[in-house]
């Protein structure tokens, strides 16, 4: 990785995101009730201790016979046997079958000693009855192989299989696999817990009324409903004035919350009150740095001294700007606290509707993306209320559902041009 550029050279959008990684490493484990485990990042590999199923099972409400008994069989020339136990599931068979003995069994109901095969209820005389027949006896229609709906003992998992692995986001249906086995605890990592911290003068919080000069702290909010969405726990610290007593107090706040990573927005460009570099350079080891992006050149990243080293990524303060470095920057090292062992953003690629030009830096691009008649995907990114990409324009995120990524070597793509796009919803 070169770092050897000028101080105001732009820095790769690669290079930033491998910077911050560099520094994060996964938060500890917990362990949770079964109960409490749905989305968490299992810590440590599950092995199964028995096996699923356990024993030899019927996978469909039929006869369990002898496979042999059922040769021939034909509608016109059934087998004929004798019914000698009714097995539902959940008991145990008590007889033994032999040649020229059925059991009527329920799915899921253990196969009875001698039975080699299920034919199903369809295949024989329960569903097409014959008149003056015993209901001691059941005739076959259709023949079976041994083994012919049945489930054997480990079919699904076996004893001292690893079913799970660590950095798996446990789904449903993950959580049902661990009910099978019986893991009633589960070991995951714990959310990290993220400090948010808005700053500047000019900004008051939402149940304050507007003032000349005042806007509402949005950031705070947003950044927290995104903590939140990719797995972490937020802190919200309010806003800091633009003063280093108030800027420090907050940051030691923070720091005392036993926090596992800090973000700021604003104070990080080259305005003259911008105090949050200043007061971050005296707690802790940052680095300032304007990053090859748009919307969002100005970013700050190092690591604050604590009773642990915390790291810290200072975000810009326009709106837009602040949520697509998130996306860019904070939302992998929030994962990767998390025990994700893969943040690639999801995406889709997707044919412009008008074309589009480039300044030179990565551009994420506000944009709506649909399926279109013939099967493709296709994106816009002017067809809005807003139809403009200004970083100040929040209106725009909730109109867009997805980022087009334009490359920093590209200044021009035409009509029709194939773009990956970030997946935002």
């Amino acid at each position: 990785m070169n770092i050897n550029r000028p101080p105001n050279a732009l820095v790769p959008v690669e290079e930033a995101v491998d910077r911050i990684l560099d520094k994060v490493a996964p938060v500890e484990a917990e362990t949770v009730p079964l109960t409490r485990s749905f989305g968490r990042i299992l810590a440590a590999p599950v092995t199964s201790p028995i096996n699923v199923p356990p024993f030899a099972n019927s996978a469909m409400d039929g006869y369990a016979i002898i496979a042999s008994d059922s040769s021939g069989a034909a509608r016109q020339s059934p087998c004929r046997l004798t019914v000698v136990e009714n097995v539902p599931a959940g008991e145990t068979p008590s007889c033994t079958i032999t040649p020229g003995t059925a059991a009527r069994i329920m799915t899921g109901a253990p196969m009875p000693p001698g039975a080699t095969a299920v034919i199903r209820f369809e295949e024989t005389s329960e569903f097409l009855p014959v008149e003056d027949l015993p209901s001691t006896e059941v005739l076959l229609y259709n023949p079976v192989n041994a083994g012919d709906n049945v489930r054997l003992p480990g079919e699904d998992i076996k004893q001292g299989q690893t079913i799970l692995k660590p950095g798996h986001r446990l789904r449903p249906q993950d959580v049902g696999v661990l009910a099978a086995v019986g893991q009633a605890q589960v070991p995951v990592y714990r959310r990290p817990r993220v400090a948010i911290l808005a700053t500047g003068d000019e900004l008051v919080d939402i149940e304050q009324p507007l003032t000349p000069g005042k806007i509402r702290n949005s950031n705070e909010y947003g950044q927290a409903a995104l903590v939140e969405k990719y797995g972490g726990e937020p802190v919200m610290l309010g806003i800091a004035r633009d003063t280093v007593a108030d800027l420090t107090a907050k940051i030691k706040q923070g720091l005392a919350a036993n926090v596992d990573l800090f973000l700021t927005s604003a104070g990080v460009s080259v305005g003259d009150f911008d105090m949050v570099k200043t007061v971050l350079a005296g707690q802790g080891e940052m680095q300032f740095w304007q990053v090859a992006i748009k919307p969002g050149k100005p970013l700050a990243f190092g690591v604050l001294h604590h009773r642990r080293p915390v790291p810290l990524i200072g975000l810009p303060g326009n709106p837009v700007a602040a949520m697509v470095a998130f996306e860019v920057f904070a939302r992998p090292a929030i994962l990767k606290l998390a025990g994700h062992t893969r943040w690639t953003k999801s995406s889709v690629w997707a044919k412009l509707d008008e074309e589009v030009t480039n300044s030179g830096r990565r551009h994420y691009m506000r944009a709506y993306y649909y399926l279109a008649e013939n099967g493709e995907y296709r994106v816009t990114t002017r067809d809005s209320g807003v139809k403009v990409q200004g970083s100040g324009i929040l209106t725009s995120m909730v109109w867009a559902n997805g980022l087009v990524v334009i490359p920093e070597s590209i200044t021009y793509l035409p009509v029709d041009h194939q773009v990956e796009v970030w997946i935002l919803d």
